[in-house]
């Protein structure tokens, strides 16, 4: 006897309330397009320019006390305690990054021996484990390089959808992977949490997972549609979501539970990277079965099942509802 956690065969209907679905994506994304506008992204090092240095301290890291002694040399900084499961017990680490100032490509070594100098007379045993500069011309292009790849990797989707299925197929998908990237990056931008290469690297590998889920909803989809000709299409869309349904939900629940042990284990380093991972397979999941069905739907797909020649060579064409 298997043990099932997700029955093989559900009777939901998706599109019971598909306006509501779609209207609160549509909200969604009209407060992430907002707060994008109005906050902007937390930028990085990466994208921002400027140092990050890394410490470790026997002492607790005080990082009112580190802010005080910092800030008469550099202005403003973001001083942050780092949990890293590398480290013991009695070794406290502590990350500081500070922005390069307008016209300079990165801050000077001298100023990084003074930042040290300065945290050193509030704990003597303080010291850098690891320095990291990003100039401001380097980050500029890897803003625009990061934003080619991501389209790129859109349009390339949009073209495989394209190709594979029918083209009211390639717009759903695609809007879809547009809502996730959109709420990703709005999220983000709601929160301010650090924007960086890392999380460019994951909307990319979400944008992956998500047409993954969508393309194996499509591909049932597809087959019902021949299987069962005299249904209506909103009919086959809730068979086809329900018949994939258990698939989609055990590989994001075991996907989330990799995830959630990197976030909780894996440290600071990794953590907005997997923050953003597990939101988007929890959002792309979300999409694959409310935003990306519900626009087909919306849009319809032409089935004409009057001429029998269409269907010559199909080994679905001899199967009726």
């Amino acid at each position: 006897m298997r043990l099932r956690l997700i029955k093989s065969e559900t009777s939901f209907d998706f599109f019971k309330r598909a306006r509501l679905w779609l209207g609160i994506s549509l909200v969604l994304i009209v407060v992430a397009l907002g707060s994008y506008v109005i906050q902007g992204l937390n930028f990085g090092i990466d994208f921002q320019g400027g140092t990050s240095i890394r410490t470790q301290a026997v002492q607790p890291v005080d990082t009112a006390a580190y802010r005080a002694a910092v800030e008469p040399i550099v202005g403003d900084v973001s001083i942050t305690e780092v949990f890293d499961p590398t480290f013991d017990d009695d070794q406290n680490v502590a990350m500081i990054r500070i922005a390069a100032q307008e016209g300079e490509e990165a801050v000077s070594s001298d100023t990084v021996e003074a930042v040290m100098a300065a945290l050193e007379a509030v704990d003597p045993t303080i010291n850098d484990t690891a320095v990291e500069s990003v100039g401001p011309k380097v980050s500029g292009e890897l803003i625009r390089t990061a934003f080619i790849a991501v389209a790129l990797a859109v349009v390339a989707i949009l073209f495989y959808i394209w190709l594979r299925f029918e083209w009211q197929f390639a717009v759903g998908a695609v809007l879809a992977l547009v809502h996730d990237v959109a709420l990703t990056i709005g999220i983000f931008s709601e929160f301010q949490i650090r924007f960086d290469l890392a999380i460019v690297a994951a909307l990319l590998t979400i944008v992956g997972y998500s047409i993954n889920d969508t393309v194996i909803v499509f591909d049932r989809v597809r087959e019902n549609l021949r299987k069962y000709k005299k249904r209506d299409l909103k009919e086959v869309l809730n068979v086809s979501i329900n018949e994939t349904l258990s698939r989609t939900l055990m590989t994001s629940g075991t996907t989330l539970l990799a995830l959630l042990a990197l976030f909780t284990l894996g440290g600071d380093v990794i953590r907005g990277f997997v923050f953003a991972m597990m939101w988007g397979v929890i959002i792309g999941t979300y999409s694959s079965i409310f935003v990306a069905t519900a626009i087909l739907l919306v849009l319809g797909v032409k089935r004409d099942w009057s001429k029998q020649d269409l269907n010559k060579g199909n080994r679905y064409a001899d199967i009726d509802a």
